[in-house]
């Protein structure tokens, strides 16, 4: 019987180990490699359009104190013994500033407030902006007028930073910029997330750490403590963007889920419809003098509509808009409300002070709430103060982790101008079961949100490029046996 075969014995008589089958990688570790290549290069070429959103938004988050203490001359004034009507102080306004018509009032709200009266159409006042005229509520002196933009009150100050967040005061061309950055934020946030809690080498505290060890484990742990609030905001910018944000209100539109208004159709209601003059009618073409004293006298006036509003449960800071036209009732609409209580709107008729309609803020469709939630907290308007520091953190945040970023890369490199390559290729070790859904969702995502979609086919464009310049160089692309590559390559 003839014996078996051995193993070949290597003449320092140590046995040759047979090579195995290369190692099988889960379908989590092959996406790995992907994900540090796609951080790698968002992180490198779209975080100076993040560092400049977050400069901007740090200095937004700030310009509200700010505001407070640029225009304190405007905004405060001592507190008086009784507030005159509000209909006096519209008319100290408008003796003031005849030019313009009245598009709103928001009454003083609190006790050492201004009344701002809003003047529309102004000679010289940005079409797209308002005169704000504040006045004394309690002599009915005029304290100084500023152009106001925008739905949240914004002054010169706040509507300049603002402005410069939105598009770096390019326009519409400019507002590509923070839609780019918000599309990739998010992105880059998660990517970090799995990246971090996916490294499978013991981790080391900052403390006696030293190097590119101790950036990596200050920029890891900052970022996993505002990574939720950069996906938030990421989202919530996106809701207001150019190209993203209309395919966003396409979808809610699909789904009926746009924000209500109220109805201030006086005919639809089976009102009167008496014409308002005077200083309620200018909104709808009516003369500044008032000269049809008639009608002027069936209106009631801002202070009974604002009377009847209140009695609606109308609340808090308001803004009254006087009617459109003959047809059209004033609205009064809540200007700020604390936390999630959202803004209530009340239509009041000028011919008899009734209100037509309500609408709760509680009755708007789910999605519209969320919307409005988000913009409010994006802006810092949702909880105050308190809300606007949190976006000073964030965005202080992300800087750090921007500048550690770069760092990171430098160190890598050891000064060379781009460091050491990362490994390329990992996609196509991506099992099909993964990677074809992927890629559907990818695309998807890309159609609807085009600012991610177009830079994301161009990374990867230039990476098979430089893949293939690799290859042609014999230099190795990444493999099955590159187990933990690219956590060394971090």
């Amino acid at each position: 019987m003839p014996a078996a075969p051995t193993a070949p014995v290597p003449v320092d008589g140590q046995q040759t180990p047979q090579p195995g089958p290369p190692p099988r990688r889960s379908a989590g570790g092959s996406l790995r490699p992907l994900v540090l290549r796609l951080h790698f290069y968002a992180g490198v070429l779209i975080a100076p359009f993040l560092l400049v959103a977050a400069v901007t938004g740090l200095l937004y988050a700030g310009s509200y104190s700010a505001e407070k203490v640029v225009y304190a001359d405007e905004l405060k004034v001592p507190v008086g013994e009784r507030k005159l009507p509000v209909a006096q102080q519209v008319a100290a306004a408008r003796k003031a500033h005849p030019d313009g018509t009245v598009s709103a009032v928001r009454p003083s709200s609190e006790d050492g407030a201004t009344t701002r009266v809003l003047l529309s159409g102004v000679p010289g006042v940005h079409p797209d902006r308002t005169l704000a005229v504040f006045v004394n509520p309690y002599t009915g002196d005029v304290r100084g007028d500023l152009e106001q933009y925008g739905s949240s009150g914004a002054l010169p100050l706040r509507t300049w930073v603002a402005e410069l967040h939105r598009d770096l005061h390019l326009g519409e061309t400019g507002r590509l910029y923070s839609e780019l950055a918000a599309s990739w934020l998010w992105v880059i946030a998660g990517g970090g997330l799995v990246l971090w809690f996916g490294r499978r080498r013991a981790r080391r505290k900052v403390r006696g750490t030293t190097g590119r060890r101790r950036t990596l484990t200050l920029h890891g742990t900052v970022g996993v403590w505002t990574a939720a609030g950069l996906v938030f905001l990421s989202a919530t910018g996106l809701t207001w963007s150019a190209y993203a944000g209309q395919s966003i209100s396409d979808l809610r539109e699909a789904l009926g889920q746009t924000t209500p208004t109220v109805s201030t159709s006086l005919a639809a209601a089976g009102q009167s419809g008496t014409p308002a003059a005077g200083e309620h009618a200018e909104h709808g073409g009516g003369t500044a003098d008032g000269a049809d004293r008639e009608s002027a006298a069936a209106d009631v006036g801002f202070d009974a509509v604002l009377a009847s509003a209140r009695g609606r449960g109308i609340s808090g800071p308001v803004e009254v808009v006087p009617p459109a036209d003959a047809s059209s009732a004033y609205v009064v609409k809540e200007i700020q409300r604390s936390g999630f209580e959202g803004p209530d709107t009340a239509a009041v008729d000028p011919a008899n002070g009734k209100v037509v309609d309500v609408l709760k803020f509680e009755d708007f469709p789910v999605l519209a709430k969320l919307t409005r939630w988000g913009i409010d907290a994006h802006s810092g308007t949702l909880f105050g103060l308190a809300n606007q520091v949190v976006l000073a953190g964030i965005a202080a945040g992300l800087i750090l982790l921007i500048v550690w970023g770069y760092r990171m890369w430098w160190q890598r490199g050891r000064g060379t101008a781009f460091g050491r390559p990362l490994p390329r290729g990992a996609w196509q070790h991506v099992p099909a079961y993964v990677l074809v859904p992927l890629m559907a969702a990818v695309a998807v995502l890309g159609y609807f949100v085009p600012l991610l979609g177009i830079p994301l086919v161009a990374f990867l464009a230039v990476d098979i490029v430089l893949g293939e310049i690799a290859h042609r160089r014999g230099e190795r692309t990444y493999g099955p046996a590159d187990s933990g590559a690219a956590d060394r390559a971090r």
